[in-house]
């Protein structure tokens, strides 16, 4: 029988890619982005720093950002360094898609994908070349191979018996077998790739996705949560002993840090809190904060294991207050 033996959250915001001379960068483009106050309402940049605590003013001085991200980044390698002592056969990996793989013509609630391997280009999509100065691009390349595309192994088997086991437990999944000709992997499963696994031995993954981030068909929190509790039957119905291991790709809050919502879906997943989680409220889970609803189906699949590490950081990075609410955590 397989059983999962590990999970691991961890943000996976182009923030953590970039270099300490860039920080302070992020102002540029977070100035000019439509954002939500804490409660989803619609606000601009400059509404934001209008009510901003004045105290964000020198806590995103450059020295301030670098001490941030230094926390962040030996937080990244720890996670990473967890995942290899693990010694899993597979690694499930639930993010949502920013407009990758699925797009307008196609967005499905939830899908797997189920090829023998997932190709991680080393060149962006477009869209993003189209949206953000070349600063920012060249940033954001840190998701994506240096020289060329790299092809990283895919546990097929356990990918499409999860895909039969959650069709009878009701789940009606999409599932891809290969990608867009021409394109690569998203950037949830890519920073993993990238990041958080051994580059010389990574181990085969299922990838996952759960569109939190587009409306109308965003899987609310109750479904996510449940299709965590049938993501680990499943694993479990499997008839291979395998060890699997499941991890959270993204969040917590953002654009706008929300640092008492961030403490309390933590706190939640520590104390296995599945009524907080499941009834998260949907006006709080827009654009980038949405991402929390992957360690809410997390939370989920590893109601038989503990939270026994994370490590939080305000990653603030404009006087509005404006930045990712950075997060990492792990459950043996």
């Amino acid at each position: 029988m397989a059983r999962i033996t590990f999970a691991a959250g961890t943000s996976h915001t182009p923030m953590l890619l970039a270099s300490d001379e860039t920080l302070p960068r992020f102002l540029e483009t977070d100035s000019l982005m439509k954002h939500r106050d804490k409660e989803g309402r619609p606000v601009t940049y400059g509404d934001l720093l209008e009510k901003a605590d004045p105290e964000l003013a020198h806590m995103v001085a450059p020295e301030h950002l670098v001490a941030r991200q230094n926390v962040a980044r030996a937080a990244i390698k720890r996670v990473a360094q967890t995942l290899a002592n693990a010694e899993l056969d597979a690694l499930i990996v639930m993010g949502d898609d920013q407009n990758e793989s699925y797009k307008d013509d196609c967005r499905p609630a939830f899908a797997i994908y189920y090829g023998d391997s997932i190709r991680n280009s080393h060149e962006q999509h477009e869209e993003y070349r189209r949206r953000f100065p070349e600063w920012y691009v060249q940033n954001r390349q840190g998701f994506f191979e240096d020289e060329a595309p790299r092809d990283y192994p895919v546990h097929s088997a356990l990918a499409t018996d999860l895909i039969e086991q959650l069709m009878d437990a009701g789940f009606d999944l999409a599932s891809s077998r290969r990608l867009p000709d021409g394109e690569g992997e998203g950037h949830a499963i890519a920073y993993v790739h990238r990041w958080v696994m051994d580059a010389d031995e990574p181990v085969p993954a299922v990838p996952v996705f759960l569109n939190t981030y587009y409306p109308p068909n965003q899987p609310r929190p109750r479904r996510c949560y449940e299709f965590g509790q049938a993501l680990r039957k499943a694993v479990e119905a499997f008839r291979q002993d395998l060890r699997v291991g499941v991890l959270a790709s993204g969040g917590l809050s953002h654009f706008l840090v929300d640092e008492d919502f961030d403490r309390a879906i933590l706190k939640a997943c520590t104390d296995k809190d599945a009524q907080f989680l499941q009834t998260l409220p949907r006006n709080k889970l827009n654009a980038g904060s949405s991402e929390i609803l992957n360690w809410v189906a997390l939370a989920g699949a590893v109601e038989h294991l503990e939270l026994n590490w994370f490590e939080y950081v305000p990653g603030y990075r404009t006087p509005a207050g404006t930045g990712t609410g950075l997060s990492f955590a792990t459950w043996a």
